[in-house]
């Protein structure tokens, strides 16, 4: 009788549920952030069949000898939040998704530069793992039009079911004994997506307006920063104003529109403010933010 194929799964609970659902349960499972939910379904329903370790640290040799001890056939990574030692990539050949169209935008938040950037498409890539993030043979691809209102928010939870999809793809040929073919990535194509600065966050009211809205979606849902009046905010919705500045304002220098809202100059065009984080983090319009308790 041939020996049951055995994976290690490295990422969130969702993605065990999902390849144990179709029929191919982890030997072994670490999961990570902890805080997500589902590790309580993780410990009833994989428990009994797969080795649960929660958040190890991957660089011990303790952890290392335990995964080495499994005899895996495959890892699979679905969102870990750590760099996979090159002791354990070398315990079996792993598998890997990134919510990009590798080589653009390999890094930790290809959410923001691809809506800051203004792509129309993005997509999510299934690559073979290797010791530099985002760097190994891309495997397959799914391709997915960006809205023109998308935020990083909306645009992560978007790309959850192709990447699992092609996740339940590669599980499923890993466990009939095939090996996906790869394509090496262009190195000349890369473009970096590394987790956003202050300054990248910063609103620059000398930029073209489209370019502003287009920060604040990426944003989302911390938000951009910007200074109104003598007082720092975050700026968590806003949208391209029709109307047209009145004569002699100047970048960052608002206005009240014919319909109420607050306008502000930009390099080019104007936007309004449609909503800006309160103290607790939530959205509410700019009066409320100017009436609050200081």
């Amino acid at each position: 009788m041939a020996r049951a194929f055995r994976y290690l799964y490295l990422g969130v609970p969702l993605g065990a549920r999902v390849l144990a659902d179709a029929g191919h349960p982890p030997a072994v499972a670490c999961f990570g952030p902890l805080d997500l939910p589902g590790r309580r379904w993780a410990r009833r329903a994989l428990g009994r069949d797969s080795l649960l370790l929660g958040l190890p640290n991957l660089a011990d040799p303790g952890v290392q000898k335990v995964l080495a001890s499994a005899r895996l056939d495959a890892i699979v990574s679905f969102f870990w939040p750590k760099k996979i030692p090159p002791e354990v990539l070398a315990l079996a050949p792993g598998w890997g998704t990134h919510p990009s169209l590798l080589p653009r935008w390999r890094g930790p938040d290809p959410y923001f530069w691809t809506i800051r950037s203004g792509d129309p498409e993005t997509g999510v890539s299934l690559f073979e793992l290797a010791e530099a993030y985002d760097t190994g043979a891309v495997v397959a691809q799914r391709r997915v039009p960006v809205a023109e209102d998308e935020t990083a928010w909306s645009l992560a939870r978007k790309l959850d079911r192709p990447a699992l999809s092609l996740l339940r793809e590669l599980v499923a040929q890993l466990a009939a004994g095939e090996r996906p073919s790869a394509l090496a990535q262009d190195e000349a194509a890369v473009t970096e997506a590394p987790e956003p600065s202050p300054e990248d966050l910063g609103v620059d009211w000398k930029d073209d307006a489209e370019a502003i809205v287009r920060l604040v979606r990426a944003a989302f849902p911390l938000g951009a920063s910007v200074r109104l009046g003598d007082e720092d905010a975050d700026l968590v919705a806003a949208s391209l104003c029709d109307e047209t500045p009145p004569l002699g304002l100047r970048p960052s220098e608002a206005w009240r529109t014919e319909d109420g809202a607050w306008a502000v100059r930009c390099g080019t065009g104007a936007i309004t403010l449609d909503a800006v984080a309160d103290p607790d983090g939530e959205p509410v319009d700019l009066d409320t933010w100017l009436a609050r308790d200081r």
